[in-house]
């Protein structure tokens, strides 16, 4: 296996190799990584105070928080702008 500098480099070499030259997926294992997480960032958001209440009044009626329905909204409407027509 290749010894890398950096992510970028190995990210460079990943997109040019196949990982079958290199491991042996037969004896691979299956991991659990129970503290894994998505990474995300903290961002401050100015709306509308009636965008906000209307927000909040649909994330009630689906019961899920505000913040996760803004998140999901957004999410969609970047797919869209961007071409992107997968859903998850």
């Amino acid at each position: 296996m290749p010894k890398f500098k950096n992510e970028d480099a190995e990210r460079g070499f990943w997109a040019s190799h196949d990982s079958t030259d290199y491991i042996d997926w037969r004896k691979g294992r299956r991991a659990t990584l129970p503290n894994l997480r998505p990474s995300s960032q903290t961002i401050s958001l100015r709306l509308p105070k009636p965008m906000l209440d209307r927000l909040k009044l649909l994330a009630n009626k689906r019961d899920v928080p505000y913040q996760s329905l803004l998140k999901v909204a957004e999410r969609l409407k970047v797919e869209f702008e961007s071409g992107e027509n997968s859903r998850r």
